[in-house]
């Protein structure tokens, strides 16, 4: 049976596997690489996915949802069609539906996958997304950090020798930078670092808030429909820089039709900032691996939002190299993935690598100590697995009581680089008994094991007792207990999800609620009596005189958009 890689993306995922021709992308029941990271719920409970959901945040933006990748490893609420969902549970409506792609390309069942997440993302996230592949139905016993996938797509392990390479990794909600090393057969990573909550949707911001900023309009007197025309407006002028030097973005407000024309370079002005985060973990990681921007040998750009010119040019005169962006930065992490599933069920058409990956975070618990006046500080971070430590990696370390006749023990067990823990990410803890002696002559044991998918196991040993409590993280902010999985699947199994054999006439209704709304006039009644009439057609279920109707809808709907771009 086998194995599927997929790219669990912010704004648009994807799946791949490997073919005797070599590792191929999956396409969806569209014919297209790329499947919306977009989720809609109707009121009757029907769950759509994918290009179809991504229609309706233009006509039902309460009821939709995108973007919830930010929102893995956290408790965030998405409240959807009178239901309450998880980032999790939503991102598993999203494999599931790679899944079912997979086994129509394939034409046998899929039980398994390598799925990839953020370089930067932490033990929660890692555990999110794992709980995302197994409520979707898979197997998930590897997650594989985005650069790397990206990384062995590009086949920089073929080049020989020994090289040094920068991953930059800018997608539509998250931000890597991975160096990586090659020499022989070998694929260090030797440093990462990045910003979660960074991608190209901020860069979709910065345009829609230069057109409020325009007509002095404030996006909270904004109705949820006229928000969703906004970024539709702001998304479009972004594609368009990538060949244009100005784009007018068009949205109706309260009624008025309002436009206005922005520059190129306008929009480059003002993302000054968010260039300035982009150089913060590229700073980083070429800190932590001890090297300059000179010692780097190549610059691979990964991830859609990489494709902007504004970005190209950023990390041109960053390092003084033209950045490489030979496969589709769109899908060089799915292919990666796709590849390292093939090594991992030994497929006989690729070589054997070894690949080593980082801790992307340091790992520590919370400690106390007593200051020379005798007063004891508390709230102090102890690291036990450093950031960028080569993993698997096991460590330990021996902690002391602190007072005379203690007899418990709290380990708390926290994520971050602060030294103080109240500014890291508390994860979870284990309370030891201890017999009662004086301070300093009784101690714990503390060992962290953290596995290749980013997942912690803390072992603590008493050390007179020989007493062993261990804890594999799961009650940290955002990962769902076994028992939370098991209730979810449940939950979930009740839910009405689209079958794909429909997918292209609901896109087409879907795209016709959508340009419905855009329309007024005698445009609208045009558009609304286009609908009925294929509605009427559906419901004969003649499929040859469905095909002929979605052909000529198509040609309508096609005529329509062209002529509101020409406008």
């Amino acid at each position: 049976m086998p194995i599927i890689g997929i790219d669990l993306g912010t704004t648009n995922s994807l799946v791949s596997c490997m073919t005797p021709d070599g590792p191929v992308v999956i396409p969806n029941s569209f014919g297209d690489h790329l499947t919306p990271s977009v989720v809609s719920v109707l009121a009757d409970g029907e769950i759509l996915t994918g290009k179809i959901a991504a229609e309706r945040r233009f006509t039902d933006p309460l009821n939709t949802a995108s973007v919830f990748k930010r929102g893995m490893g956290t408790k965030k609420e998405y409240k959807l069609g009178g239901r309450v969902f998880l980032p999790e549970e939503l991102s598993s409506f999203i494999v599931k539906k790679l899944k079912e792609d997979a086994e129509v390309f394939l034409g046998e069942p899929v039980a398994e996958a390598v799925i990839s997440c953020p370089a930067y993302f932490g033990e929660a996230q890692r555990r999110a997304t794992k709980t995302a592949g197994e409520l979707a139905g898979l197997k998930v016993e590897r997650i594989v950090s985005e650069p790397t996938a990206a990384a062995i797509a590009y086949g920089l392990h073929e080049r020989g020798g020994s090289s040094k390479f920068l991953i930059f990794d800018l997608g539509g909600g998250t931000f890597d930078v991975s160096i990586l090393e090659y020499s022989g057969s070998i694929m260090e990573v030797r440093a990462v670092a990045g910003d979660n909550y960074l991608g190209g949707e901020d860069f979709t911001s910065v345009l829609e808030a230069l057109f409020l900023a325009r007509f002095k309009l404030k996006e909270a007197a904004l109705a949820p429909l006229e928000r969703a025309a906004l970024y539709k407006a702001a998304e479009a002028a972004k594609r368009a820089f990538s060949k244009e030097r100005t784009f007018t973005m068009r949205v109706t407000v309260g009624g008025e039709p309002m436009e206005a024309a922005f520059a190129a370079a306008e929009f480059e002005d003002y993302c000054e900032p968010l260039l300035t985060r982009l150089k913060t973990p590229v700073i980083r990681t070429l800190s932590d691996a001890s090297l300059r921007a000179s010692d780097i040998d190549a610059v691979v750009l990964v991830g859609g939002a990489a494709k902007m010119p504004v970005i190209r040019n950023f990390v041109g005169k960053l390092f003084g190299l033209i950045p490489s962006s030979t496969i589709d930065p769109d899908e060089a992490v799915a292919i990666g993935a796709g590849i390292q599933a093939a090594m991992k069920e030994r497929n006989e058409t690729v070589r054997e690598l070894l690949l080593t990956d980082v801790c992307s975070y340091t790992l520590g618990i919370e400690t106390a100590h007593r200051q020379p006046s005798g007063l004891i500080r508390s709230g102090l971070y102890s690291p036990i697995i450093e950031r960028n430590t080569v993993i698997p990696a096991s460590r330990a370390e021996k902690f002391y009581t602190m007072h005379d006749g203690q007899e418990q023990i709290d380990v708390k067990i926290y994520q971050g680089e602060s030294r103080n823990t109240r500014d890291n990410v508390f994860l979870g803890n284990l309370e030891i008994s201890v017999p009662p002696r004086p301070a300093g002559e009784e101690c714990v044991e503390v060992r962290f094991t953290y596995d290749i998918n980013g997942i912690l196991e803390a072992i603590v040993t008493a050390g007179s007792t020989g007493d062993l409590h261990s804890i594999v993280i799961e009650k940290n902010p955002g990962a769902m207990s076994e028992g939370e999985i098991r209730e979810s699947l449940e939950a979930l199994k009740a839910l009405k999800i689209h079958p794909r054999d429909k997918d292209e006439y609901r896109f087409l209704l879907e795209k016709g609620e959508r340009l419905y709304v855009e329309q007024t006039g005698e445009r609208r009644q045009f558009v609304a009596e286009a609908l009925a009439s294929f509605e009427e057609t559906l419901e004969r279920q003649d499929w040859a005189e469905i095909e002929t109707a979605a052909a000529k809808l198509r040609e309508i709907f096609e005529e329509l958009e062209h002529t509101d771009e020409s406008f």
